[in-house]
């Protein structure tokens, strides 16, 4: 019994850390990769298209498909440390898809008036990023759930 406790516990705090791993993933992606070699992909997201669908749109498919793997994988294989990994990067991933792709983007109709401070910084510093982070190569503010208190709405 201890030990399936230990067990638990374990693939819990694998979650919770893959979480805060993917954000750190997430900023590098984004400054070094999104907003430098695959520009060309990622700019879409910046200027407004009215599409649906916009080609940055790939860089979230793709880490679905790793999550999805490793959820696949993992469940197979007894629910092992794969399907931690991966349960941990979809739980980000649902997040950004409501928080980023949602809220801030209201690409799903999605209508909310944030009232708490942390929300307000979170969206107050992606709007930053918008505003100051239209070309290769520049911008302010990579991240999405982790941001500096600079960002802070009075």
């Amino acid at each position: 019994m201890l030990e399936q406790i230990q067990l638990l516990l374990l693939n819990i705090i694998i979650i919770v850390l893959m979480f805060f791993v993917m954000e750190v993933f997430s900023v590098l992606q984004h400054k070094y990769i999104m907003h430098g070699f695959l520009w060309s992909i990622h700019r879409d997201h910046h200027f407004y298209t009215g599409k649906k669908y916009q080609k940055n749109d790939l860089f979230s498919y793709s880490a679905a498909a790793v999550a999805i793997i490793l959820l696949v994988t993992g469940f197979f294989s007894g629910f092992d440390l794969k399907f931690s990994i991966g349960l941990g990067m979809t739980v980000y991933g649902v997040g950004y898809f409501i928080f980023h792709d949602g809220v801030f983007h209201h690409r799903y109709g999605i209508k909310y008036k944030p009232k708490g401070r942390f929300i307000k910084r979170i969206l107050n510093a992606h709007a930053m990023h918008h505003q100051k982070s239209n070309k290769p190569y520049t911008g302010v503010s990579f991240g999405f759930f982790i941001v500096s208190k600079k960002y802070d709405v009075q």
